[in-house]
């Protein structure tokens, strides 16, 4: 997980004004998205169908990314496995936003015994590691994706509460606020309406984030056989599926989902730091 909107010297680098970084990292995203949207409609094969007798198989014309140790299309596991590999990580994004900046609101505006409750209890799913959480959720409830989505919500919660809390209280000591208390505006009515929209782009930006080492997270726990059943496609556990073939010399169906890993963690990762700095020059 990563610490409240970081940011990191090499990438800062790379983030110019002309910095070909951020549009590539957005369509990347954007493809990654579609292609999660519509893959039961362009896969070219059905990513389940085994074909011992082609296992291993080479890139070819009916196969353009080979096949795995099972004759099964390294292509359409691929697409397919988008769908899951995203869903996860964007049901944890969710709920972990969602209840992150009901938490931080009421925390940061109440104040008192309510802050001091909420805060002690943030800090304590802080300080358990969340892929220990994890483990331990699934281990419980057995295999499937709501089990870690679950526990990945709550341990990434902290992030987007505590945020969401440092922003409300700078909001809180402004004019405008004040103003509307005057003209007999409610606390709920102010929230909602005003604090909200101002501190909305920082917890969006710190929440695509999230995404991409929630999806990092999620990938891991497939790889370990903890994430979702073995006949479900997905990156996280194509890497595990395809460590017989890197054994047997034929690397690509283990290393493609690696790739596509990678990649679709530090896009998600630079498009949100892009926010980040975005708002943060227009606040200045």
């Amino acid at each position: 997980m990563t610490a409240v909107l970081t940011r990191r010297p090499g990438l800062a680098r790379l983030r110019t004004a002309r910095s070909p970084l951020h549009p590539l990292c957005l369509g990347l995203v954007g493809l990654v998205t579609a292609a999660a949207l519509l893959a039961p409609w362009i896969v070219p094969h059905d990513p389940n169908a085994v074909d011992l007798g082609n296992a291993l198989a080479g890139p070819s014309a009916a196969h353009p990314l080979g096949v795995d140790a099972a004759g099964r299309d390294t292509l359409s596991r691929l697409l397919l496995g988008a769908r899951t590999s995203l869903l996860g990580p964007l049901g944890v994004v969710l709920f972990s936003t969602l209840a992150g900046l009901a938490i931080g609101m009421a925390a940061a505006w109440r104040g008192g015994w309510l802050d001091s409750v909420l805060s002690r209890s943030t800090e304590l799913v802080f300080a358990f590691p969340g892929m220990l959480l994890a483990i331990l959720v699934v281990s419980v409830h057995g295999e499937g994706l709501l089990a870690p989505v679950i526990a990945l919500s709550l341990a990434y919660l902290p992030y987007v509460s505590r945020l969401t809390r440092s922003l409300v209280l700078a909001e809180r000591a402004r004019p405008y606020v004040s103003a509307y208390r005057v003209q007999g505006h409610s606390a709920p009515q102010i929230c909602l309406r005003h604090v909200l929209p101002n501190i909305a782009p920082v917890v969006l930006a710190q929440s695509a984030i999230n995404f991409g080492y929630a999806l990092m997270d999620l990938a891991g726990l497939s790889f370990l056989g903890l994430g979702v059943p073995a006949l479900t496609p997905d990156w996280g556990r194509m890497v595990f599926d395809g460590q017989t073939a890197v054994q047997h010399g034929y690397p690509l169906s283990a290393v493609l989902p690696c790739v596509f890993i990678v990649l679709t963690v530090v896009a998600f990762n630079v498009v949100g730091e892009r926010w980040a700095d975005r708002v943060a020059r227009r606040d200045r």
